[in-house]
């Protein structure tokens, strides 16, 4: 049984909004960067992935905005507009264009591209937390040294999974065009 047509939209908004706040509370501080390892960016590109490129974005949105009111979506269940402003709100900002970019790149239900979109929408993610480090830290070496070099790997894990995921949940949940 299908929801109605017009439930669709708002179901997926939400849902693709709760996923990244529950990914939000695998988290792990690293005492040598203010930013704590999470499972966030696999989620943003996941729903980015799954749900297409405005969908995904508007399931950010809905979640940045519940974190910004206080709601307990974002790392160990804060919340709070103080996240959006201090050194992990760059990434957090980052993601409806991360979820945009995959959405629209991974459309195309080929693998290669899945990949790519996953990487890309890493890539955005990655920028927009080294753009807020920079200007809190007043160092771009400061910022990545903090930000970006101690998630490469991990990253890079997630990017490739999310592609591996992607592929084949095109195949079974997208209509063909």
């Amino acid at each position: 049984m299908s929801l109605p047509r017009a439930f669709r939209w708002p179901v997926t908004l939400v849902l693709g909004a709760v996923a990244v706040a529950i990914s939000a509370q695998f988290s792990v501080p690293l005492p040598f960067t203010p930013v704590p390892m999470t499972l966030q960016g696999l989620a943003v590109i996941l729903v980015g992935g799954l749900t297409g490129s405005a969908a995904g974005a508007g399931a950010m949105l809905l979640y940045l905005t519940a974190g910004a009111f206080g709601a307990p979506v974002f790392a160990n269940g804060s919340g709070g507009l103080h996240h959006l402003l201090g050194p992990t709100g760059g990434y957090l900002l980052a993601f409806p264009l991360a979820a945009w970019i995959v959405g629209w790149v991974g459309q195309r239900r080929n693998l290669g591209l899945c990949l790519l979109a996953a990487m890309l929408g890493m890539v955005a993610i990655h920028a927009g937390g080294l753009a807020q480090l920079a200007l809190l830290t007043g160092s771009i070496k400061t910022a990545a040294a903090a930000g970006t070099a101690p998630f490469l790997l991990v990253d890079s894990l997630k990017v490739v999974l999310a592609g591996l995921l992607l592929w084949p949940a095109h195949h079974s949940l997208r209509p063909r065009a």
